[in-house]
C-alpha cells in the first residue's frame, strides 16, 4: 500500500516570533525553518506502518517555496521512499493545499494520506478535512492511534480519536484519510546515513499550473499584531479589596 504524507515548512517552535516594523507580516529573516511537530508525526506513523510490513511506499509531499525541499529531504531521511514538492511562491492557504493534494491523490492513487491535524503558524486544522472533502474519502481526525487491516481499496482502518468527552473508535475503508494528534506517537530522529541517502533520493517538483488549480491565498492580510504584554501582579490586603478590584478595574464580576 502506498501512503501520501503531507508535510509543512513552518518556523521552528523554538523560535520566538517577530512582527516586521511594519505590521504587514511576520518577520522570517534569519528565522530557523523545520517541519511542523504535527508532520513530523504523521511521517513517522508512516514510517512505523512501512517498518509493520503495512506499508511499501511512503511519498512526501510540500506545496511551498523552494526551500521547503530540505523539509522533503527531512521526511526522506526519516524512511519515506520519494518525494513531491509542488513549487510556489504563494502564501497558501488551507483550501489550495487541499487543492493541490487533491490532484495529487487522484494522481498517485495512494491506499492512505497522513497529514498533521493542524500547522503551528497559521493553526487551522482544516486541510486534512478539505482534503476529504474534495476527494470523498472517508476520514479519521485527531488520531491517537492507527491500526490497519488488509490493503488497498479493500483493507479497513481502525482509528482511536481524541474527542472532548474522551475517546471514539472509528472504522474507515481504505483509501482513507487520517489527521495525527500528539499522542499518536513519538517522532524519531533522522541518523547521519540517511541523511545522506537522502540527497539521491527522488524528489519531483511541480508547479500549480501543472495540475491545473490554483493556491493563491483568496484572504487578504490586513495587519500583523503580537501579543499584548502581560501586566505585573498586585498584591491586596484582604478579601474585600481583592473583590472590589476584580468588579471595579478588572470588571470580571
Amino acid at each position: 500500500m502506498k501512503v501520501l504524507v503531507a508535510v509543512k515548512r513552518v518556523t521552528d517552535y523554538n523560535v520566538k516570533i517577530r512582527v516586521k516594523p511594519d505590521h504587514s507580516d511576520v518577520d522570517l529573516t534569519n528565522v530557523k525553518m523545520a517541519m511542523n511537530p504535527f508532520c513530523e508525526i504523521a511521517v513517522e506513523e508512516a514510517v512505523r506502518l512501512k517498518e509493520r510490513g503495512v506499508v511499501t511506499e511512503i511519498v512526501p509531499v510540500t506545496i511551498g517555496p523552494k526551500a521547503a525541499q530540505e523539509q522533503l529531504r527531512t521526511a526522506l531521511a526519516l524512511g519515506a521512499d520519494r518525494a513531491i514538492h509542488v513549487q510556489t511562491d504563494e502564501r497558501v492557504e488551507s483550501l489550495g493545499a487541499a487543492k493541490a493534494l487533491a490532484k495529487l491523490v487522484e494522481e498517485e492513487q495512494p491506499g492512505l494520506v497522513i497529514l498533521g491535524k493542524q500547522a503551528i503558524d497559521t493553526d487551522n486544522n482544516q486541510t486534512g478535512q478539505m482534503l476529504a472533502a474534495l476527494t470523498g474519502l472517508p476520514q479519521g481526525t485527531f488520531a491517537s492511534e492507527v491500526v490497519v487491516s488488509g490493503d488497498g481499496g479493500d483493507g479497513k482502518l481502525k482509528v482511536t480519536r481524541e474527542v472532548d468527552g474522551g475517546l471514539q473508535v472509528i472504522e474507515l475503508s481504505l483509501p482513507a484519510i487520517v489527521t495525527t494528534d500528539l499522542r499518536l506517537n513519538e517522532p524519531r530522529y533522522a541518523k547521519l546515513p540517511d541523511i545522506m541517502k537522502a540527497k539521491k533520493k527522488p524528489l519531483d517538483v511541480k508547479t500549480p499550473e501543472e495540475l491545473g488549480i490554483e493556491v493563491a491565498s483568496k484572504v487578504k492580510l490586513l495587519t500583523v499584531e503580537p501579543p499584548a504584554e502581560r501586566q505585573g501582579g498586585v498584591k491586596v490586603g484582604s478579601v474585600d479589596e481583592l473583590i472590589d478590584k476584580l468588579k471595579n478595574e478588572a470588571k470580571v464580576l
